[in-house]
């Protein structure tokens, strides 16, 4: 029974031996590894391993670039019943040390001399470290230090070893189990020390297996792998799914010629982070500025005609055929060379997570015909919690929960997840693993969300920062105040809520971009305090704040949490004055210390309040600014009920 990652392997070397499984493009040339050849390597790397006396229930880390012989080594080691501890190339010694010591590592598969010179370093701190195996020979030549060996020298070693133990791999791939720990990923500790995530062989391949099934990959498809191997994403798509799916992954030459060999493989299936596809149509943008005019025209002309229909003819909607036709012939004359200059032109499907990916450029991606869907998941999770159905792709949420996963949102507003992909344990952290799982299996994200009435999940914050307002409604601030700060007039805001009857909110005013309007209007200002409080810019902040409001009204679970009042507050908010931290987050408590009178004054009723306020110069002086400032009312709408 096919229950293991090595346990597949073999499955497709024996049913397809001669298909492509791996390619790598070195010196300007695509190489490929057949199944064959990639059980054959496997073999002699398992073989290899055991002969310097790697055992079950051994860790082996694992750094540097996605290389054929890195995916291999994953499964090399599994053969044995040992874990595969992937580090983040880029991180520096020091960083690697609490990994290698914490999963009590003596064995480490190192890419190239820039790591190996890492982990040599590091030899002084973790002595354990004793067998070092390198991949790429340059700049090795001279390097004589003990338990240093090539990939090459060690499958020689293997083979000689498969030689005179020829049952060894066999018998220690059919010991393999499914509960067997498959992986250690490292989470990044930015809450408190990293934590060892053992994820099964049964979590990974159940959580392959629902991409496969909602996605229908296949053994002809073809995936990029260039993301980092220590990231649970690229363990997904790049082992778990090429396991199950059988597809061909291909290694690019090096970071700098990702988007060149994306153009010459064309993968069939993709996934990036959010700010690859920004980059992507910023390229666009900039190569429309500098065409000619009949170009710009033509795409201009074209591009309307696919945010107006493009995603419903992806989608599968009904469309009136005159702009059916229309966007044919866009497609032969502009989307079609777009997605091609971008290697997106053989795409099925396409995913992004990670971040909050902005609504008008995912609806660029799916207008031009590019699937570009959502996933939601952590490192605990195998990245895999929700996805994005064919033809269910909602903007403002990750999707229903995927196949064998449930979902259930805690009374604090927290996502909670149980099924096949969540963790098994955090390593040697049974305190840490009791924090997140609970009696009933479920583990908690520390994500807030909230799931409409089609079980779409929306993730509205992190659980920390969630409170609930007087009428029992989940309040999430950072939800809102990021709604109204996605308008470049508005650069700050605050709400306020938690355990109140109403939502109210603190604006400041983006002083370039509203003074810039306010002299395109010929409206004349002495300053933020003045600009701030004119009437014209009022309305203005009214307007912003009622489309918050519409948008809130059409999202189930956040209806109630309307802006009802808000003010424009007389001078930016600032970390010199200690309202801001030094990356630009809200200190939300000191804020509402600070000027609690007006917060009272937004819950009193009052139409107006007085307020005087210390602040610091530049120059280290300090002074006071005062201001009369209105408070408004808000438009509000009642909840509505958006089309599946």
């Amino acid at each position: 029974m096919n229950t293991t990652f090595p346990h597949l392997l073999i499955q497709h070397a024996r049913s397809r031996p001669e298909d492509p499984a791996l390619r790598e493009k070195e010196y300007g040339i695509w190489q490929s590894w057949s199944w064959k050849r990639a059980l054959d390597e496997v073999r002699w790397l398992a073989a290899g391993l055991a002969s310097l006396g790697f055992a079950p229930g051994h860790n082996l880390a694992i750094v540097g670039d996605n290389r054929p012989h890195l995916y291999l080594m994953f499964l090399a080691v599994q053969s044995l019943r040992g874990v595969p501890v992937p580090m983040y190339q880029d991180a520096v010694a020091a960083e690697m040390a609490f990994v290698l010591q914490d999963a009590e590592v003596n064995y480490v598969f190192a890419e190239n001399q820039e790591q190996v010179d890492k982990m040599l370093e590091l030899r002084a701190s973790v002595p354990g470290l004793t067998h070092i195996i390198y991949d790429d020979p340059r700049g090795m030549r001279n390097y004589t230090d003990p338990g240093l060996i090539s990939v090459d020298e060690l499958m020689a070693l293997g083979r000689k070893h498969d030689e005179l133990h020829p049952q060894l791999f066999e018998q220690r791939v059919a010991q393999g189990r499914p509960d067997d720990v498959a992986v250690i990923l490292y989470t990044s500790g930015t809450t408190g020390r990293p934590k060892g995530v053992c994820q099964t062989h049964a979590s990974f391949i159940g959580a392959a297996q629902g991409g496969v099934q909602t996605d229908g990959l296949s053994d002809s498809d073809n995936v990029l792998s260039y993301l980092p191997p220590a990231w649970v994403g690229d363990f997904l798509f790049s082992t778990a799914q090429w396991m199950v799916a059988g597809f061909t992954i291909n290694c690019p030459e090096s970071a700098e010629t990702v988007a060149i060999d994306m153009r010459e493989i064309g993968p069939t299936y993709y996934f990036a982070p959010p700010r690859v596809f920004e980059g992507m149509l910023t390229s666009v943008s900039i190569r429309m500025e500098d065409a000619a005019r009949s170009k710009q025209w033509l795409h201009h002309k074209f591009m309307a005609v696919a945010q107006r229909v493009g995603a419903d003819i992806l989608d599968g909607k009904p469309v009136p055929l005159g702009d059916r036709l229309m966007y044919g012939l866009g497609k032969l004359l502009v989307y079609g060379p777009l997605k091609n200059a971008m290697g997106l032109s053989r795409i099925r499907v396409a995913y992004t997570a990670g971040a909050a990916i902005g609504p008008d450029l995912f609806k660029f991606f799916r207008s031009i015909g590019v699937n570009l869907k959502q996933l939601y998941g952590q490192t605990e999770t195998c990245a895999y919690v929700c996805i994005q159905q064919n033809g269910h792709v909602k903007l403002s949420s990750v999707g229903q929960a995927a196949p064998g996963i449930e979902l259930k949102i805690a009374d604090n507003g927290e996502v909670l997840v149980r099924g096949v992909s969540v963790l098994k344990e955090y390593y040697k952290r049974p305190d840490a693993t009791a924090e997140v799982m609970d009696a009933e299996g479920f583990f908690h994200t520390g994500d807030a969300g909230v799931l409409d009435h089609d079980g779409h999940l929306r993730i509205i914050d992190r659980a920390k920062d969630v409170g609930k307002m007087a009428g029992g409604a989940m309040f999430a601030p950072n939800y809102i105040e990021n709604k109204l700060k996605f308008f470049p007039q508005i650069k700050e805001a605050v709400c306020f809520g938690h355990e109140k009857d109403k939502v109210c909110a603190f604006v400041n005013i983006d002083f370039e971009a509203v003074g810039n309007w306010a002299e395109r209007q010929g409206l004349p200002y002495a300053g933020y305090v003045d600009l701030a409080a004119k009437p014209e810019v009022l309305k203005m902040m009214a307007e912003c704040v009622e489309k918050v409001n519409a948008d809130l009204a059409s999202e189930e679970g956040m209806e109630d949490t309307q802006v009802a009042r808000f003010l424009v507050l007389h001078k930016e908010l600032d970390p010199d004055d200690d309202e801001l931290t030094r990356t630009r987050k809200v200190r939300r408590g000191f804020i509402a210390e600070k000027y609690g009178v007006l917060i009272e004054a937004l819950y009193d009723g009052r139409t107006e309040q007085f307020i005087e306020t210390a602040v610091k110069f530049e120059d280290g002086r300090t002074g006071k600014v005062s201001a009369q400032l209105k408070i408004l009312e808000a438009k509000t709408f009642p909840p509505v009920r958006s089309a599946a």
